[in-house]
């Protein structure tokens, strides 16, 4: 029986995508941790940009994501709070409660944007690991 041998291209990138969303929750925790929950979502947003400055992380802020209907382009007014080293989608939230069309949302700008990775994070919680979740295509 043949021995099964794992890719590693993907296991590099697959490891590299962990490392990042590691690195992009550590951040996280570091701005709930200095905030705390109960502020709006613009000034999480705005303290994760900060804070993955500080930590050499490349990020764009406020993406904005065209969606394309039949082959038009539709202006749907549709952004991504962050986008982090041009590979994962951070949708970021401060409400009471993270419902399905939160990951719905998530899931459809990963989609639209041909990404894999996305971190749908809920500031608006006690414990910030309570208010994180991963999702991949």
């Amino acid at each position: 029986m043949p021995i099964p041998v794992e890719d590693p291209l993907q296991s590099e990138t697959k490891l590299l995508e962990s490392d990042l969303t590691n690195e992009i929750l550590a951040a996280a925790i570091e701005v709930h941790r200095v905030l705390g929950p109960g502020l709006l979502e613009s000034v999480y947003e705005q303290c994760m940009c900060r804070e993955l400055k500080l930590r050499n992380v490349p990020y764009e802020c406020q993406v904005p994501l065209p969606l394309i209907y039949k082959g038009d382009r539709v202006e749907a007014g549709f952004r991504i709070d962050l986008l982090v080293s041009d590979q994962v989608v951070v949708e970021i939230k401060a409400v009471e409660k993270l419902l399905p069309v939160h990951d719905a949302q998530l899931l459809t700008y990963l989609k639209l944007t041909k990404r894999r990775v996305g971190l749908l994070i809920n500031f608006n919680v006690p414990l910030l690991k309570e208010g994180i979740r991963r999702r991949v295509l």
